[in-house]
């Protein structure tokens, strides 16, 4: 242990290991940091691209079912053919 302390090698290699750990522009701590960041935005792709692929199959059946369109029509923006009225009912939170 005495011949340990007193190899300057050592001394050496442990500065560069504290260095590589903390100090460096490329230190453990960084790169920890970063894969996790990785990680946030692969998910958030994945998210993004399922969503892409949700809206574009309904924009599909939207362009090409008439029906469809005239139910998202009505649900979403209220509107109603010339000779029907709406009653838009909302139920009050106790």
């Amino acid at each position: 242990m005495k011949k340990l302390l007193l190899n300057k090698y050592f001394y050496v290699g442990f500065g560069f290991l504290l260095w590589m750990i903390f100090a460096d522009q490329e230190s453990l701590i960084v790169q920890y940091k970063l894969s996790n960041d990785i990680k946030t935005l692969e998910k958030q792709k994945k998210f993004y691209l399922e969503e892409i692929e949700k809206n574009q199959n309904s924009l599909n059946i939207l362009n090409n079912d008439t029906t469809s369109l005239e139910k998202f029509a009505r649900e979403n923006y209220y509107m109603k053919k010339d000779n029907e009225e709406v009653f838009v009912v909302i139920e009050e939170k106790e």
